[in-house]
């Protein structure tokens, strides 16, 4: 059971810290955002380059953000009879959902999203537009990433839903 836990813990704090990430580059998102405005309006110059990452980092806000959001509870759930429901209910419900949906869901978008990134890099894809980005697979090697962790987080939702069902005492989510 102490193991589980710590395994728990250290997921968590993988967890944490692609918040982190997520909160900087999401600042990075608006000086970007800014820049181009800056530019476009007063000094009447639209850089592609510039504008094409705006949504690079959109997408890697968005796409390291998913875990976070799910470790912190964050993400959208419907709760009229959820929080209703006794803790060992509850822990069950959160156990065969992962188990049943996030695990597989995230496993198979993290294997499939590998040959996505991989046929990007082999054909050095990038921007159709001239002084757009290159490396177009960098942005595209951001969802079998996210999708790695989101399975991560997942084990640590199941470890902690397990602990539940387990344990006489009130484990906090």
């Amino acid at each position: 059971m102490h193991t589980l836990l710590l395994l728990e813990r250290s997921i968590n704090r993988i967890a944490d810290v692609l918040g982190w990430i997520a909160s900087t580059l999401f600042l990075l998102l608006v000086i970007n955002v800014f820049y181009n405005v800056v530019m476009r309006y007063v000094f009447n110059q639209v850089s592609i380059g510039s504008q094409e990452l705006e949504w690079h980092l959109f997408s890697a806000v968005f796409l390291l953000g998913i875990p976070y959001a799910l470790k912190t509870g964050g993400h959208v759930r419907i709760d009229v009879f959820y929080e209703r429901w006794p803790q060992k209910i509850q822990a069950v419900i959160n156990l065969l959902g992962c188990l049943i949906l996030l695990l597989p869901f995230s496993f198979l978008i993290f294997y499939f999203g590998l040959d996505f990134t991989r046929e990007a890099y082999q054909l050095g894809e990038g921007s159709g537009d001239p002084g757009g980005l290159p490396h177009r697979w960098v942005i595209k090697g951001m969802i079998p990433v996210s999708f790695l962790f989101l399975f991560l987080i997942g084990i640590s939702k199941s470890l902690n839903a397990i602990q539940r069902l387990m344990s006489n005492d009130q484990i906090k989510e």
